[in-house]
């Protein structure tokens, strides 16, 4: 049965371009487009966090955070949050809370895929013990009850003891052969008050090959060069192997990968992949097609030459042979910016949902929305 949405009544309902303090960047038909997505509320919400984004088969796009109660902490009572837009990010539906607090504990890391027949699945958790999946199959206009999937995490135990669980965050896929995968992380914290520590850390998969009715476990990635792995995003190649991108805290300061023959097994040893900085941080990593030629996007903030690697300077990089190198790259913003999730339209419209500040500092993000091309990115 079919949940009500419940709505946040913004004074002018929906937003219009204009109307989010929007801004064209440079001049020129390529020119990056800026649009507040979600914001600070006074009195509700101290920070906006963990951006998810998805273009659905019709079209929409749909974004999601937490709006974190009272402080940014991971640990803040939480609600989960959606906009969803019809016209490219013009124009921006009212907010609705897609799950709403349940006490003071985290509702969290959104983790939403596009079905080829037009669902939109999404998981979260819930306290970092317990995760849910949802289903909207009209667009994301409603979405069904809730269910509680831990069962899939529970079946790591007997291998890694973990205590801390979170699927994501931001986009997962949706492989050729109809499995839904998703990149998970598990942690059996060093410390466990006053919150329990998201380290020392292991990542695996998740997955559902019936439309996510059942979910099951895959493989938890070796050990290796990779210290605490934790926010993971997974793109499928051309060749049909699965490829991770990992955030891990080692001294490195460069991104993990490693490659699955099916998303769920055979994982190789994780490398470091040297053209990618690392500040610590979320990034995200999407599949695209230019003019007939396919390329990965990755994003996320690269501050290799700062002395203590802040989180700014938002870059986007190309790769044409399936992440081996990345010939291409970009800068989208050069103020802070956290995390980043991306979309890509068929035309090589590219949308950047990412956090930055603009009526606060520090951690009490507000959610921005970019909207570029692939042409632009790769434009001298």
């Amino acid at each position: 049965m079919k949940n009500p949405l419940i709505f946040i009544l913004l004074a002018a309902g929906a937003c219009s371009w204009a109307g989010c303090k929007t801004a064209k960047v440079n001049a020129g038909k390529q020119s990056p487009e800026t649009s507040i997505v979600f914001e600070p509320v006074a009195g509700s919400y101290a920070s906006m966090r963990i951006p998810a984004l998805v273009l659905t088969k019709q079209g929409s796009l749909l974004a999601f955070c937490e709006g974190r109660i009272g402080t940014a902490s991971d640990w803040a009572e939480m609600d989960m949050l959606m906009r969803r837009s019809t016209d490219g990010g013009k124009t921006w539906e009212p907010m609705v809370v897609i799950a709403a607090r349940q006490g003071p504990m985290p509702t969290s890391n959104a983790t939403p895929i596009v079905d080829a027949d037009g669902t939109i699945h999404l998981l979260y958790q819930r306290g970092y013990a317990n995760a849910y999946y949802t289903q909207s199959k009209d667009d994301g206009k409603t979405w069904s009850e809730p269910v509680d999937i831990t069962y899939a995490f529970e079946a790591f135990k007997p291998e890694y003891n973990w205590q801390v669980l979170a699927p994501g965050p931001g986009h997962s896929i949706q492989l050729k052969n109809g499995r839904l995968l998703v990149a998970v992380w598990i942690c059996d914290p060093a410390k466990l008050l006053p919150h329990k520590s998201h380290y020392p850390s292991r990542i695996a998969t998740i997955y559902s090959d019936d439309t996510g009715k059942t979910w099951k476990r895959g493989a938890i990635l070796p050990d290796g060069v990779i210290k605490n792995p934790s926010e993971t995003m997974a793109v499928q190649l051309e060749d049909g192997r699965v490829m991770l991108n990992i955030r891990h805290s080692g001294d490195s300061h460069r991104r993990g990968v490693s490659y699955s023959p099916d998303g769920i097994s055979q994982w190789t040893d994780p490398v470091l992949d040297t053209a990618l900085y690392e500040p610590v941080c979320m990034a995200s990593i999407i599949r695209f097609n230019d003019k007939g030629k396919p390329g990965l996007l990755f994003t996320n903030p690269d501050t290799r030459n700062a002395p203590k690697p802040p989180r700014k300077n938002l870059m986007a990089k190309l790769s044409y042979d399936e992440g081996k190198t990345w010939s291409v790259q970009k800068v989208i913003d050069t103020s802070f910016a956290g995390y980043s999730d991306i979309a890509v339209a068929k035309d090589g419209t590219v949308y950047c949902l990412y956090e930055t500040n603009t009526v606060s500092t520090g951690f009490n993000y507000s959610l921005v929305l970019k909207r570029f091309t692939i042409d632009w990115i790769k434009k001298k």
